[in-house]
């Protein structure tokens, strides 16, 4: 009986354990996702690194008139170049050119880039 409940203890403790450790892992993550979405910048690649809109569709032009090449899923990209195209809710007619998640390259309008201005200072233009 004894050793049955010292493995029950054992267990319950490493549980508690598991437990803590995984809710600061948890606590973690949210606060490195702020922080990647807080940076929006050029780097020395030459890419805008910055945080966007999850879900972004990127364009095969700079249109919502083109043909949709695929989606930012996440909340953090990086950018190669800008150009103009159609105006969108941003109240611009900024693009930013990107990989997609699926591989293919797109156009982003800037309205789904959290950049501070647009284009963003540093970012060639393409």
């Amino acid at each position: 009986m004894r050793i049955r409940t010292a493995i029950a203890a054992s267990a319950l403790a490493l549980t508690s354990v598991l437990g803590a450790v995984g809710s600061s892992a948890v606590a973690a993550a949210p606060a490195k996702n702020a922080e990647l979405a807080a940076e929006c910048g050029v780097r020395s690649d030459g890419r805008l690194y910055c945080g966007n809109k999850a879900g972004a569709r990127g364009y095969a032009d700079r249109s919502y008139r083109s043909a949709t090449r695929g989606t930012l899923d996440g909340t953090f990209s990086w950018f190669s170049c800008w150009g103009h195209g159609d105006p969108h809710p941003g109240g611009n007619d900024i693009w930013y050119w990107t990989l997609l998640d699926n591989g293919a390259w797109g156009n982003v309008p800037a309205v789904d880039v959290s950049t501070g201005q647009d284009p963003a200072p540093g970012l060639r233009a393409c």
